[in-house]
């Protein structure tokens, strides 16, 4: 049975490495990207159920969700960000830009799976 697949963009070794390894615990095939310029790329080339973004990250993220949000292909395609539990401008910015979720990162470690499941519902 094939895995479905999550694409991870982190910087951060925590919560990065964290999220990385509870997503396979939940049967996740993970891809990690360290680079927000080639997560577009990535996308179209590895086709992932879901991507997962550290807002808190030296490239442009937001440009590279506006990018995602911005093509066709990938307008459907749920991006979940997160950040610091106390960075709430950067999870506002994060959902103004078209993520599906912004979450702080207590939040996505210990309700992974409830925040897969809302990011996974069709509208």
């Amino acid at each position: 049975m094939l895995q479905p697949l999550a694409i991870l963009c982190y910087e951060r070794v925590m919560p990065g490495s964290q999220l990385a390894n509870r997503l396979q615990d939940l049967n996740y095939r993970v891809l990690v990207v360290n680079d927000p310029s080639l997560l577009v790329a990535t996308a179209r080339r590895e086709s992932p159920l879901l991507i997962f973004v550290d807002m808190v990250h030296r490239g442009d993220v937001v440009g590279t969700i506006s990018q995602l949000k911005a093509e066709a292909d990938f307008r459907h395609l749920p991006v979940v960000a997160f950040a610091s539990d106390k960075d709430e401008e950067l999870l506002t910015m994060a959902q103004q830009t078209g993520a599906r979720l912004a979450v702080g990162e207590s939040a996505l470690t210990g309700h992974l799976q409830q925040i897969l499941e809302q990011a996974l519902q069709l509208d």
